[in-house]
């Protein structure tokens, strides 16, 4: 309207002093193109306006025949080629589709304008591509709303930023700086915390340094779906990793994840990483990770803290201080960073965890199991239930539980001596001090076979038969197992066997006296003879 109403002062001649200025000058003074001038210089003659006219001859309802001369209404806001691609409606919805026999691409619009032209319908490319976008799907975008920053103290949404790279001391190279940027959501106060990797251990340090930072927990963390916090996404119910899980547990935070490849769900963290980018690492030159981290936390304290804020209207370390430090949760006590992992258990009932062996119950052999190890202790776990837990070793050592072993290969495998002697003594004084009398050597492991011999001896002629021949061999003063074995086969040489007895003739249809298989503990094997006499 006040394009209009300069162009028909000008034509009056009331603005440059020429009595009848022409087109080109009144464009020349109006910024407008001549015609411009032209259509709204007819428009306002056929509404009754004269050159001769004065100032009080453009009103308002004038100037609004012009409007309406120069814009005819559009009752549904388009134009005639707008209207003109209406009827098509459906064909073109088809063509940007796609996903049909005949055409199973979909096509692009300047196809489309192609085929409409052949049809009869000549538009504007733009106005086809207005068209096609609102009404046929064409690349349709979904709306944006502003979701409501919450309660003070309870949200913090993190995530990681590239920044560029930098001289590791430990290496002596260059390697890649990754900022892990924390921002509150309610004040936007910002931390940053900076590191080589993006593991677990790096998110749980910027953690223990964010909220030493901040002076508390929040209730919430909004992170992205990073693998060492989730394992497995999903937009309503994600899998988070054991480790964050126990870190959680021990902070006393909730996680709320973002959903994947949907940064709408993290804007304010979003934007902060940008920031932190563009003012806090460009153009700068950091000797290392220790200056550059110090730099960062005085840049989020006097300058990023101090800012005001475009969308509160606040300083973020200000507002933070008055409004949300309060409502935040403890800090909590260190916390031992642990490392999940899966392994195996075993033929010789030991599991290897950090390059050491520990020792389980034979019931586990064969199976795996999940292991959580930390400074301390290692634990392991069946389906969530501990089963066994020892002291944390170095790389090299070993944990073994005597209880673990079955009672017979305990003694053997720890080399206890005592009790291998012990067990003698159960089966008679005399094996006792035979065996004792075995092992009295400066290496006595070696002996311990000889042992095992003797307890054989046990199992094979009974302890009675075999204490009296230890009782036997000590009188003599001679220590040596074959000679106890000796004696005792000699000893059942000259013992008469007890003869079998017909079958049938027992108490019972089928048993047979076990006298007739065994003499004093010992088996006799019988094989036919041809003169019908047994033999052993």
């Amino acid at each position: 309207m006040e394009e209009i109403r300069e162009v028909l002062r000008l034509w009056l001649g009331l603005a440059v002093g020429l009595p009848a200025p022409g087109l080109r000058t009144i464009a020349a003074h109006a910024g407008v193109d001549r015609k411009t001038v032209r259509r709204y210089v007819e428009a306002a003659q056929a509404a009754g306006l004269t050159r001769d006219a004065g100032a009080s001859a453009i009103t308002d309802e004038l100037i609004g025949q012009v409007v309406a001369g120069v814009r005819p209404a559009r009752p549904n806001g388009h134009g005639q080629a707008w209207e003109a691609l209406v009827p098509f409606t459906d064909e073109i919805t088809a063509w940007v589709k796609g996903g049909t026999q005949d055409q199973p691409d979909p096509l692009t619009v300047t196809k489309i304008h192609i085929l409409l032209a052949r049809r009869g319908c000549v538009v504007p490319y733009r106005t086809l591509m207005r068209f096609a976008t609102e009404c046929c799907g064409y690349r349709r975008t979904t709306t944006t709303v502003r979701i409501a920053d919450g309660d003070p103290g309870v949200e913090c949404q993190i995530d990681f930023g590239y920044l560029g790279m930098l001289h590791d001391e430990a290496t002596g190279k260059r390697r890649k700086v990754f900022a892990l940027v924390f921002t509150a959501v309610y004040s936007r106060h910002t931390f940053v915390w900076l590191s080589h990797t993006q593991t677990l251990s790096a998110i749980l340090a910027g953690c223990a340094a964010a909220w030493e930072f901040f002076g508390g927990v929040f209730t919430v963390l909004i992170p992205d779906n990073m693998k060492p916090i989730v394992s497995q996404a999903d937009k309503v119910n994600p899998i988070l990793s054991q480790g964050w899980l126990d870190y959680t547990a021990h902070a006393g935070f909730v996680t709320d994840t973002a959903r994947v490849r949907t940064p709408q769900d993290k804007p304010r963290v979003e934007r902060t990483i940008h920031y932190v980018q563009n003012n806090f690492w460009a153009g700068e030159n950091f000797g290392s990770l220790e200056t550059a981290q110090a730099a960062a936390v005085r840049w989020c304290e006097q300058t990023a803290g101090l800012r005001i804020h475009g969308t509160t209207a606040a300083a973020p370390a200000v507002l933070f201080d008055a409004e949300e430090r309060v409502h935040l949760l403890p800090i909590p006590t260190d916390y031992d960073v642990p490392v999940f992992k899966q392994v195996k258990v075993h033929r010789d009932f030991h599991a290897s965890v950090g390059r050491a062996l520990y020792s389980l119950p034979e019931t586990w052999i064969g199976s795996s199991l999940d292991v959580r190890l930390d400074s301390q202790t290692v634990k392991f776990y069946h389906r969530g239930t501990l089963v066994k837990q020892h002291p944390r070793h170095p790389a090299g050592g070993q944990s073994t539980d005597p209880n673990d072993y079955p009672a017979d290969k305990a003694a053997y495998a720890l080399r206890n001596i005592n009790k291998l002697v012990a067990t003698c003594e159960h089966h008679g004084p005399h094996i006792g001090i035979y065996a004792a009398r075995i092992v009295d050597d400066p290496r006595p492991w070696t002996r311990v076979r000889a042992v095992y011999m003797l307890i054989g001896l046990v199992g094979t002629y009974g302890p009675g038969p075999v204490d009296a021949a230890c009782a036997t061999a000590l009188d003599f003063d001679v220590i040596a197992v074959p000679k106890i074995s000796s004696m005792l086969q000699q000893a059942m040489e000259k013992t008469t066997p007890i003869m079998p007895s017909a079958a049938g003739s027992g108490p019972s249809r089928f048993a047979r006296d076990p006298a007739e298989y065994a003499t004093n503990g010992t088996q006799l094997a019988l094989v036919p003879d041809p003169d019908n006499t047994i033999q052993e």
